[in-house]
């Protein structure tokens, strides 16, 4: 099992008992825009999703992590790598926070640098990259934060309540490997 330690907080692997927390942030539909999701998904589907989450990362291509508080030892939030590519030693990263009371206390600024380390360290990663909708003012404010930066523009990327939006495309180079 992966659990990997911050100051405040630590991300850790998704376990059986994590499905109402899952279900509940598949089915936001506050941050469907961001995830890419346009149905609501099953609690069934969520367990089906968990049963097989102890899949090797080289075997499902992604890693999906909880966030919680060292506190309450609480999820608060999911940090994911996908399109994980092996042969080219890069992937994509997201994380989302649920909850407004839980944005902007530093949680997505520790998971995103714990799993900096992880993909660059452990994972021996090249590069990460993200997606962000060019609305998204805190996301780009975070994934800067640590050196992502912004190599182009997808124009009317997004089709969000009838408007197309922009997406860009952020990438931090692993300048060690």
């Amino acid at each position: 099992m992966i659990t990997l330690k911050g100051e405040n907080i630590y991300i850790r692997a998704l376990e059986p008992n994590d499905l109402e927390f899952i279900y509940a942030i598949e089915n936001d539909e506050s941050i469907w825009e961001v995830s890419n999701t346009q149905t609501p998904y099953s609690r069934f589907l969520v367990r089906q999703y968990l049963e097989n989450a102890h899949q090797d990362i080289y075997e499902a291509k992604q890693l999906r992590l909880a966030i919680c508080t060292s506190q309450n030892f609480q999820a608060l939030g999911l940090i994911d790598l996908f399109d994980f590519d092996p042969k080219n030693n890069r992937a994509g990263v997201g994380i989302v926070i649920q909850g407004n009371e839980n944005r902007n206390q530093k949680a997505g600024s520790e998971a995103l640098e714990l799993m900096i380390r992880y993909a660059f360290y452990h994972l021996n990663l090249h590069q990460l990259y993200a997606n962000i909708g060019n609305e998204n003012e805190a996301s780009i404010a975070l994934f800067t934060k640590f050196g992502f930066q912004c190599i182009g523009t997808k124009k009317d990327w997004n089709l969000v309540n009838g408007e197309y939006r922009d997406e860009s495309i952020f990438q931090l180079i692993n300048e060690q490997f």
